[in-house]
């Protein structure tokens, strides 16, 4: 067997990858660290990503011989040899056109995109990153430990390609990061099975990581919040009327489109609980739904009041805009040529009745942050709405920050638009999760490289 390590050490020699779906390049961070970690030398020599803000990104933060944009258009004799493949695919539901032992077909999505490369260039080996929710993802039975779509593609990469696949989930927060965030990683090589385990957790929190003294959000929402809640009072606590829980501001707390009475906020307080009980489908006639609007007269069963005050109460939040008064939605299910729609629509001859307007992406803040405990998962749809103390007031997270959360190093940029950042951390990767994996990998190589496996064969070595 031949020590790669000390070949590639005395002949300079790289560890060759390609880097798909690249995003803001973390895969490629955490895969360079640890194998220039022992000694190794890396160079990323085809990177694909079809985002424009992402591709800014990566220009401006790696060096690229070979940048193409969308993967199937490349074909294979355009990519260049390499070791390892780098991927953090999208997960696409695969069509059921499949015939061995039931697995469904690929094609036509972008992992048969990797399984075409794979199977093409056949690399030493691949690491996979995906949400944690392609584990259970189209579960045939609910008693399975894994979905259809993680079989076939185990299956896939085992099966027809021939690698020794491992794969674990992974929660960011055991590794020094402030956040939560679970990820699968899939990861394969031509000699032998990688050993995911051994992972010794660290843990970190919010403050760690935050800038202090920045400006603060100066309006209308944020001066209603303060005028009611002390900043540290306000730690951890979520903002949206259709909820509760000790952790739950709502928009009526703050007198936010008006001030209440005592009365009307345990009114409202009643209201949003109730709506969500199913005694009022059956009640009112339609399928249940998770917040039913109520007339006057089931109000009045749960909330001792005057019928005349009670009317006033209601009609008073419905002006302010705490409630709408409205039909009740029944379900509708249509026949269409791609299967059966399902939607909502008011049922006019229901009588109308009052429920609670706004959800949780309606306000300008939904959750200030605990700088004592951790972040939630950062998704890209609301961490705009999130916002942290600074001082005596409150700010949003900031680029740097979101970077921080993420394991990324000082020295990277963002040069895009604020909202353009955060949608792609909303879909990054942990840096320090992917290090420790390609650790394991690098391990891997070093200890089990043998002629003809990867692109520095033995041949190569020979000639």
């Amino acid at each position: 067997m031949l020590n790669i390590k000390e070949y590639v050490m005395e002949n300079r020699k790289k560890i060759r990858f390609i880097d798909l779906f690249a995003g803001l390049g973390g895969i490629r961070l955490g895969f360079e660290a640890a194998f220039n970690k022992i000694g190794f030398e890396t160079e990323c020599v085809m990177t694909s990503e079809i985002k424009p803000h992402a591709v800014k990104t990566l220009n401006k933060n790696f060096r690229h011989d070979f940048f193409v944009g969308d993967i199937f258009k490349i074909r294979d004799e355009f990519i260049p040899d390499f070791d390892f493949l780098l991927g953090g695919f999208p997960c696409q539901p695969f069509s059921s056109g499949g015939k061995r032992r039931g697995f469904m077909d690929t094609r036509g999505t972008l992992f048969f995109e990797i399984e075409r490369i794979l199977s093409e260039k056949k690399p030493y080996g691949f690491i996979l990153e995906n949400v944690e929710g392609l584990v259970k993802h189209d579960l045939e039975n609910k008693t399975d430990d894994i979905g259809r779509t993680l079989s076939t593609i185990l299956f896939k990469l085992e099966n027809d390609l021939g690698y020794h696949v491992s794969w674990s989930v992974f929660d960011s927060l055991e590794f020094g990061l402030a956040q939560s965030r679970k990820r699968i990683f899939i990861v394969g090589t031509k000699s032998g099975k990688v050993d995911l385990k051994g992972n010794e957790p660290k843990f970190s929190v919010l403050k760690d990581i935050l800038e202090k003294g920045l400006k603060t959000i100066e309006s209308d929402f944020v001066t209603k919040i303060l005028a009611h809640f002390e900043i540290k009072d306000l730690y951890g606590k979520s903002i949206k009327d259709k909820r509760g829980g000790d952790n739950n501001i709502h928009s009526w707390d703050i007198g936010l489109k008006g001030e209440v009475s005592e009365k009307q906020s345990f009114l409202l307080d009643k209201l949003f609980k109730e709506r969500r009980k199913k005694q009022w489908a059956e009640q009112i006639g339609i399928d249940w739904m998770d917040g039913m609007t109520l007339t006057l007269q089931q109000i009045k069963t749960f909330f001792e009041c005057p019928e005349s005050e009670l009317h006033e109460m209601l009609e008073d939040l419905t002006r302010k805009g705490y409630l709408k008064f409205e039909h009740p939605k029944k379900l509708v299910k249509e026949q269409t040529d791609n299967g059966i729609k399902t939607y909502r629509e008011y049922d006019t001859s229901k009588p109308k009745g009052y429920n609670i307007v706004t959800g949780k992406l309606s306000f300008e803040i939904n959750k200030i942050l605990n700088p004592d405990d951790i972040a939630p998962t950062l998704v890209a749809t609301d961490v705009s709405r999130l916002a942290v103390p600074d001082g005596n007031g409150l700010r949003r997270l900031t680029i740097r920050e979101g970077l921080r959360l993420f394991g990324y190093p000082e020295w990277y940029e963002i040069p895009t638009k604020e909202n353009e950042a955060f949608d792609l951390l909303g879909n990054t990767v942990a840096v320090p999760v992917v290090e420790f994996v390609a650790s394991k990998m690098a391990d891997n190589f070093a200890a089990n490289f043998d002629e003809g496996v990867g692109t520095l064969s033995k041949h190569e070595i020979l000639n």
